[in-house]
């Protein structure tokens, strides 16, 4: 049970659809394959550092969780694992995860890396997330870092490109979150937690879900106006667009709050689709 705490401390679920768009990102950035120390030793820095932000985010939001249904099992909120023993193991694992990089791979990513921890763990769970509804949007670029450092892990530079694979995540965070905000609004309404649905209405937020997934195709298909990618990731951004944008239509027209969970994990398989798309139209010249 406590290796089991320890690991959802880490919200091991994310953090690995995070590693996936660095590793995207690592792939990306080079014509033929990247070097099996810069996969295993990037990914393991990132994945380190990532975990530590959510152990922070753990800590910091304990009194909150304890008021939603949704994280009320928590190891903190139940003290299966006391404060101190997790701000001691955020540190352990933050230190190691940027020592890994600065070590191993190279000080832009290191510093990048830690700049978006500080984004995740400090900007967004500590100020952000209790001031605004727009915390998702602003906090947003930190959670959209992963294939940038996927990126400077294998040239030790930032690219346009690089860039452009964060601004597909950053535009699908809103309509990603504010899908999970509507479902659980009277958790963030118990917890007094600004989301959009309580601040503007579900009705308000269900129409900028629209709107972002409207920006979300535009956006996602410029890898391919920049000629970054080819036909087939084209043809399947432009389907996986439609298909979500249909989820994010059904959801403004509809009163049932699984339509909202339902587009939430919808959401999920949007990206990785996405970024598989992009990892293999990269490897399948005929794709041009």
């Amino acid at each position: 049970m406590v290796f089991e705490d320890y690991l959802t401390l880490c919200k091991p679920k994310v953090v690995l659809v995070m590693l996936i768009t660095a590793l995207v990102g690592m792939h990306l950035a080079t014509q033929s394959f990247v070097p099996w120390k810069i996969l295993i030793f990037s990914s393991l820095g990132i994945a380190l550092m990532g975990g530590s932000a959510a152990a922070v985010n753990h800590l910091v939001d304990r009194h909150i969780d304890a008021k939603m249904q949704r994280t009320a099992n928590r190891p903190l909120v139940n003290k299966r694992i006391s404060t101190k023993q997790a701000l001691t193991f955020a540190t352990f694992m933050g230190l190691a995860g940027f020592l890994v990089l600065i070590i191993w791979i190279n000080a832009l990513t290191a510093f990048l890396t830690l700049l978006t921890f500080l984004g995740y763990a400090v900007l967004y769970t500590r100020f952000l997330k209790r001031l605004t509804p727009q915390n998702i949007v602003i906090g947003g670029i930190a959670g959209a870092m992963p294939p940038l450092l996927g990126w400077t892990s294998v040239t030790n530079e930032m690219s346009a490109f690089a860039w452009l694979l964060v601004l597909i995540i950053f535009a699908w965070t809103p309509p990603h979150f504010w899908a999970l905000a509507i479902y659980r609004q009277e958790d963030y309404r118990h917890a007094a937690i600004p989301m959009l649905p309580i601040t503007h209405g579900v009705a308000f937020t269900k129409l900028h879900v629209i709107l972002y997934t409207i920006l979300l195709l535009v956006v996602s298909l410029l890898p391919y106006a920049t000629k970054m990618s080819g036909h087939f990731y084209a043809a399947t951004a432009v389907f996986l667009g439609m298909l979500f944008l249909k989820y994010a239509y059904k959801l403004y027209k509809s009163d049932n709050p699984h339509t909202a969970i339902q587009t939430f994990y919808f959401s999920i398989v949007y990206l990785l689709g996405i970024f598989s798309a992009l990892l293999i139209d990269h490897y399948i010249p005929y794709t041009y």
